[in-house]
């Protein structure tokens, strides 16, 4: 039985980017790096790609033995990573995007250091230093109680300040990143739930946890992970790649 394992869902389909996953970045291609990062995590003790393909199968199998193909069908990553983990004995599972090739592995075990039984779901989130990336729906907002439970999220700028100039100090803002952990009996949970209508209105899946009566921890973490969707951000990385080799 494994403890924990990371499990990166993989769809091929990509509308604004299509085939992203097997796109080059320095000589491989952009899930093979996001694998190769979460074999750097200290506390895990297994990495798998759940696919949706049979052509992004046989491309993860050039580098990975533990890829699993699962539907086409399935409308989020989630449920993917569920019909993974069935065939898996494990405890925990983290969830890392297969978009992300810079994910650091500190983060991938500040969210396995935070899971347990108890706390049953966790996920990361990163000060927000400009306005413009306060103001961009793209990016999620969070909020959270004082024990760093997620009280929201909203592409919208929360919490919304009303009297801006009587604040003495400047409010601080902090964006959701799309990493979790979860107990397995949790992700069969969460997975059982029917969409609730502030994640249909917001489009933001975890709202469906939030209210259903669920908790979310949150760690706070000084990275924040690049995620590719567009031919821009496929650039951009291309160009940050460049930097680091």
């Amino acid at each position: 039985m494994y403890n924990k394992v990371v499990v990166i869902p993989a769809r091929q389909a990509s509308t604004r980017l299509p085939n992203k996953l097997m796109l080059d970045l320095g000589g491989k291609s952009i899930i093979h790096r996001v694998y190769e990062r979460c074999l750097k995590a200290k506390n895990i003790d297994e990495v798998i790609i759940a696919v949706d393909t049979e052509e992004l199968l046989e491309h993860c199998k050039t580098f990975c033995d533990t890829s699993i193909l699962t539907s086409k069908n399935h409308l989020s990553g989630t449920d993917r990573i569920f019909e993974a983990v069935l065939q898996i004995d494990c405890k925990y599972i983290i969830n890392v995007q297969g978009d992300e090739p810079f994910i650091e592995p500190l983060l991938i075990d500040q969210i396995a250091n935070a899971i347990s039984e108890d706390t049953y779901m966790v996920s990361a989130m990163h000060q927000l230093q400009r306005q413009e990336e306060v103001d961009n729906p793209n990016n999620v907002k969070v909020v959270t109680d004082k024990n760093g439970r997620a009280l929201y999220f909203s592409r919208s700028a929360i919490p919304f300040i009303r009297d801006k100039n009587e604040l003495t100090t400047k409010q601080s803002y902090y964006k959701h990143l799309g990493i979790y952990g979860y107990t397995k009996s949790f992700l069969k949970t969460v997975t059982s739930l029917p969409p609730s209508s502030l994640e249909v209105t917001e489009k933001l899946e975890q709202l469906r946890v939030l209210q259903n009566g669920y908790e979310i921890k949150m760690v706070e973490t000084d990275h924040e992970p690049i995620g590719i969707d567009t031919l821009e951000d496929y650039n951009k990385a291309k160009a940050l790649l460049d930097e680091l080799i």
